[in-house]
Parts: C-alpha cells; sequence; structure tokens
C-alpha cells in the first residue's frame, strides 16, 4: 500500500506543478488551459500509448505458431495469476530486455527481445515475464504513460515561456522566465523517474509471487544489467523516452544516461529479491519456457 500511497502523492506533485507553470505564464486562466491540454494529451495516450511504443521498438507480433515456448509460457503465468492473457511481442535486438505496455489488463502486451530468450536461463525468461505481468496487474503502464505525457506537457509548457518572454507584471521577470525554464522540466524529470523506480520495486515482487521464485528474477536482473552496459539497444537509444517501460534501462551503455535514470539500483532491487522466500507452489513448469540458447522461432519467423 504504501507504494501507491507514494505513487499517488508523487503523481500530485506533478499535476501541481503542471497547473502552477500553467499559472505562472498566463495567470488563472492559463492553469485552466493548461488543464485542458494535459486532459487532451492523456486521452490520446491513453489509447495510443501501447501502439506508439511497440512501433517505435520494432515489436513483432507472434503466436504459438511462430514463437510456441514464449506464448505458452506467458500464457501460463498470466493464467496462474488470474489475469487476462497478454498479446507476445519479439523485438529483435541482442541486448536482453523486456517491457510491458496497454491501458489495462484486458489490453495489455509484453514483449520480450531475441537477446533475452537467447542468453537467460528458463527459469530467468519466465522470471522477467512475470515481472511485466506484475507491471500490468498494477496498471503500472498506464501510471507511467500519463507522467510521461505530463513531463513533456510541462517541457512545452517551459519553452512557450521563451517566446512569450519575460512580462515585467510576472514574478522575477526575464530572470524567473529563465528560471522556470530550466528548473520545471528538471522537476517534472524527478518525479517521473521517483514513481518508476518506485513501481520497479512493486513490480519486482508481484513478479516474483507470480512465478514463483525470487532468486529466479535476482539471477535474470544481474544478468540483463551486465549485458546491457555491452549491448546497445538501437530502438531505445532513438527514443530514450520509453527507456523507463524496460526491466533493465537499456541506456545503461552509454554513462551519460546514468545521471537520471528512470531505474532504482539493480543491486537494491536484487537484494529485496533475495531477502523474499520462495513460493511454494510455482505456476510455471520448465517445458513452458524457452532454452536458453535455443532459438525462439525458424529464420523465417516475424522477427528474423
Amino acid at each position: 500500500m504504501g507504494g501507491y500511497v507514494k505513487t499517488f502523492m508523487l503523481m500530485a506533485a506533478l499535476t501541481a506543478l503542471f497547473m502552477g507553470l500553467g499559472a505562472m505564464l498566463g495567470g488563472a486562466s492559463g492553469a485552466v488551459i493548461a488543464l485542458a491540454i494535459a486532459a487532451a494529451m492523456n486521452v490520446f495516450a491513453y489509447w495510443n500509448s501501447d501502439k506508439a511504443v511497440l512501433s517505435m521498438t520494432g515489436a513483432k507480433a507472434v503466436d504459438e505458431t511462430s514463437a510456441p515456448a514464449l506464448v505458452r509460457m506467458v500464457n501460463r503465468l498470466a493464467d496462474g495469476a488470474g489475469m487476462p492473457r497478454p498479446k507476445v511481442y519479439v523485438i529483435d535486438t541482442d541486448q536482453p530486455n523486456a517491457f510491458a505496455t496497454g491501458r489495462n489488463p484486458e489490453n495489455a502486451a509484453v514483449a520480450a527481445t531475441t537477446g533475452l530468450l537467447r542468453r537467460l536461463s528458463e527459469e530467468e525468461v519466465a522470471a522477467v515475464m512475470a515481472h511485466e505481468l506484475a507491471h500490468i496487474r498494477n496498471r503500472d503502464t498506464l501510471i507511467m504513460t500519463v507522467t510521461a505525457t505530463f513531463a513533456g506537457a510541462i517541457s512545452m509548457l517551459a519553452n512557450f515561456a521563451l517566446f512569450f518572454g519575460g512580462s515585467r507584471d510576472r514574478p522575477g521577470g526575464m530572470i524567473g522566465t529563465i528560471a522556470l525554464m530550466i528548473l520545471a522540466p528538471l522537476a517534472a524529470a524527478l518525479v517521473q523517474m521517483a514513481i518508476s523506480r518506485s513501481r520497479e520495486y512493486e513490480a519486482d515482487r508481484v513478479g516474483a509471487e507470480i512465478c514463483g521464485n525470487p532468486s529466479w528474477l535476482a539471477a535474470a536482473l544481474r544478468k540483463i544489467e551486465a549485458f546491457a552496459k555491452g549491448i546497445d539497444n538501437n530502438a531505445a537509444e532513438r527514443n530514450p523516452a520509453i527507456a523507463h517501460m524496460f526491466i533493465i534501462n537499456p541506456l545503461h551503455a552509454h554513462a551519460h544516461d546514468r545521471l537520471f535514470s528512470t531505474h532504482p539500483n539493480t543491486a537494491n532491487r536484487i537484494a529485496a529479491l533475495e531477502a523474499m522466500q520462495p513460493v511454494a507452489q510455482s505456476s510455471v513448469s520448465r517445458s513452458s519456457v524457452p532454452r536458453a540458447g535455443a532459438r525462439v522461432a525458424p529464420k523465417s519467423g516475424p522477427w528474423a
């Protein structure tokens, strides 16, 4: 419950920051306009965010014909968690990683990279997919879309301040305007990162319960981060705004991305998982996940 309260408080702060920025630019009417813009952007993001993210990453839909082991494994995990079965996608990149998207559990998707399926063990793949299912069950995919939209809108309003100029009637004048342009987007980014990090810890906990063994997810996180430091994820590099959606920051290969990482420290996540006790009955069997190092589909598959 504490994680949800923290997320609510951070989102309230983001909303207040957005409306306050509008008020500083245009008074009371500016705050109302800012709220209207935020509402319109969020409506658009609610209905189209999943399509946009899947397109940006080059994810390809798979089924029981093209990737039978992966799809059956995701279905078994979802069934065991009492969730609707999400659509399954594969991204052709050697960096092991994964993410979930969708506005609600009934309209959700999970995506895994070919590197994840090749480089991780059966249990580790299952744990990663369980983590993504946890994001869906917790509706984190919607929360992160909304926060990303607010953060982008705040940056947009801050840029408008440059064109509107520093009015003498506005507190601080030109100096205040410049400070607003710099500090408002920074504050929005910090709040967005705080929300993302909070939701990752919760998804780790719930994902470990879904797959049945916290040590599987701990081992997966350790491997993914090690590989991510040396293997680029080109789609994420082209679209860094989606980095927060992956289980491990896909931009870790470049040091300048670490300063504002949207993910908590991996060592801390692993320590929290190792402190958990394994669930007595796992909802996944060894036959339901891809073998480590095995091809997930023939060369004619949709991501070949």
